[in-house]
């Protein structure tokens, strides 16, 4: 196998299409990755993602600090509490979107996905977005 190691320093960041801020990491992007994307997200304080999906791609999701809600099936009917040092998956196409609840203290994760693309693979669902509010 040939190639170059790369190094993607800490810094750049961008607005995901779910509406959370989104840190730089590997991707198809920024080292030519070809099966895995992997970024650092924020959710503020009192913040959410907007409702989606990740057509065709696996998600896991290491909680770095802070404690979130994540809504996540076919109508957000299930909700699964993740905090600091916890791990989640998120099989490919279920509907998913963490919540913030705290008013002070935002919430770091580190998200990997087999789309080596850091946005093409997300599916907004706008449909869902109003049950997020209950």
């Amino acid at each position: 196998m040939s190639g170059d190691v790369r190094v993607v320093r800490a810094g750049a960041e961008y607005a995901g299409r779910q509406g959370l801020t989104m840190f730089v990491g590997v991707s198809a992007e920024t080292v030519g990755a070809i099966g895995l994307c992997l970024h650092r997200l924020v959710v503020p304080p009192g913040g959410r993602a907007r409702a989606h999906v990740h057509a065709g791609h696996e998600s896991a999701i290491y909680v770095l600090a802070g404690d979130v809600d994540v809504r996540w099936g076919e109508a957000l009917e299930h909700t699964s509490s993740v905090s600091a040092g916890d791990f989640m998956y998120i099989p490919p196409g279920v509907p998913h979107a963490p919540i913030n609840h705290s008013a002070t203290d935002p919430a770091y994760a580190l998200v990997a996905r087999t789309d080596p693309n850091e946005q093409e693979s997300v599916v907004l669902r706008p449909d869902l977005d109003d049950l997020l509010l209950t």
